[in-house]
């Protein structure tokens, strides 16, 4: 047990998150009543230092400019991403967040559940 403990936080240790500074992303939901007819909806806030602020938008320059075709180990079809989680990338109060291309390698094709504007 004590060699999986000391195991993990080498791994830690060496890892590097590619958020820095401050980064809280959380879902609010909200409820109104108009004429008798309730109305539901979730508002994802983004909120964080300049350093927070400043990485994140680093990482989504890097996700549009990225070749996804060169990639050897992304298959045809696929993404690529990054999960943006809680304690670590982001604050505890934070939800889980994967952040990545719409577009497809290979394809370009955009997910089924996709709905244009």
């Amino acid at each position: 047990m004590a060699l999986k403990i000391t195991l993990i936080h080498q791994i830690m240790k060496k890892f590097k998150s590619v958020i820095t500074g401050h980064l809280d992303i959380i879902v609010s939901k909200y409820e109104e009543e108009n004429d008798g007819e309730k109305e539901y909806w979730n508002q994802v806030q983004i909120h964080g230092d300049p350093e927070g602020l400043m990485s994140l938008a680093n990482l989504l320059l890097k996700l549009a400019d990225l070749d996804q075709e060169s990639i050897v180990d992304l298959s045809v079809g696929a993404r690529e991403h990054f999960h943006l989680r809680p304690k670590f990338e982001l604050s505890n109060s934070s939800e889980e967040v994967v952040v990545g291309r719409l577009d497809a390698k290979g394809t370009g094709a955009f997910y089924d559940c996709y709905i244009p504007k």
